[in-house]
Order: structure tokens, then C-alpha cells, then sequence
């Protein structure tokens, strides 16, 4: 099993599936990524995701009425040690920018938007399909496991 290295002061970029591994403490990720928590806890690193993720992590605890996996999503994202960044026309027209150019789907394409528009340092994700985006560092969970 491989280890996550991250950067004193690097602006880490997690999409919804990272969240979810963490929430739900998926056995495969769960201690993949736990130097990014107590990183962010300890003020090494900056976290950073879109408000999209919200959404995205919620869906399924709401389907299921989870209320407490609905809280725990809430309190990880809301209690103000992540940053959760707005979507606005700026990362929307980006956003269609990498959609007309690569076969990136829409909430993957706002996701990186978001990324490359907060100046993040690394995006963390489990989606190979993002790796085929230029000037952005990506960090693809599996392989990490794999190496």
C-alpha cells in the first residue's frame, strides 16, 4: 500500500468521492487518507472543494434518510476547517471550456474549474478520467494504493 505525501502548505482540491471515503470510512481509502485530515486539523495543508460536493455527498444519506449520515457529512464540510467554494459564472464558463475540449462530464468539469480557479496545488480524486486535464496535478487514490 502506497502513502499520500502532501506538501507543507499545499492547497489540496477533493472531489465528493474523497469525502465519501472519509465520512464512511471506506476500509480500501480509510487509512489512505487520514494525513489529510489530521494535515488539515494541524494547518499544514489548505482543503478546498466546490459546493457542488455538498450536493453530490448528500444525495444518497437523503434517499436513504440517514439523518445522522446527513450530519456527519455537514459537520465535516460546514464547520468551517474545509473551504467550500461557490460556483459562479467564472468556474461555469471554465467549466464549459474543459467540457468542450475534453470528454470530462459537467460536475467533473465544474469540480476541476473550481480547482484550477482557487490556485489548488493538488486534486485529489479516485476519477482516472481527470488526468487528461493540463497544469494540474492530480492525485488518483487507487494508484497511490497500488504503488
Amino acid at each position: 500500500m502506497g502513502q499520500l505525501n502532501l506538501p507543507s502548505n499545499a492547497k489540496v482540491y477533493i472531489d465528493s468521492a474523497i469525502l465519501i471515503y472519509s465520512v464512511e470510512a471506506h476500509p480500501d481509502y480509510r487509512e489512505l487518507l487520514r494525513p489529510l485530515w489530521l494535515s488539515l486539523q494541524a494547518s499544514e495543508i489548505e482543503v478546498i472543494s466546490s459546493e457542488l460536493s455538498l450536493m453530490e455527498v448528500l444525495i444518497v444519506p437523503l434517499k436513504n434518510n440517514d439523518s445522522a449520515l446527513v450530519n456527519d457529512y455537514r459537520e465535516l464540510m460546514l464547520n468551517g476547517e474545509m473551504q467550500l467554494i461557490p460556483i459562479n459564472s467564472t468556474i461555469l464558463t471554465q467549466a464549459a471550456q474543459l467540457r468542450a475540449t475534453t470528454n470530462l462530464r459537467t460536475p467533473d468539469a465544474i469540480h476541476v474549474a473550481t480547482a484550477l480557479n482557487t490556485g489548488s496545488t493538488m486534486f485529489l480524486s479516485n476519477d482516472r478520467r481527470i488526468r487528461q486535464v493540463p497544469n494540474l496535478s492530480i492525485i488518483v487514490l487507487q494508484d497511490v494504493l497500488e504503488s
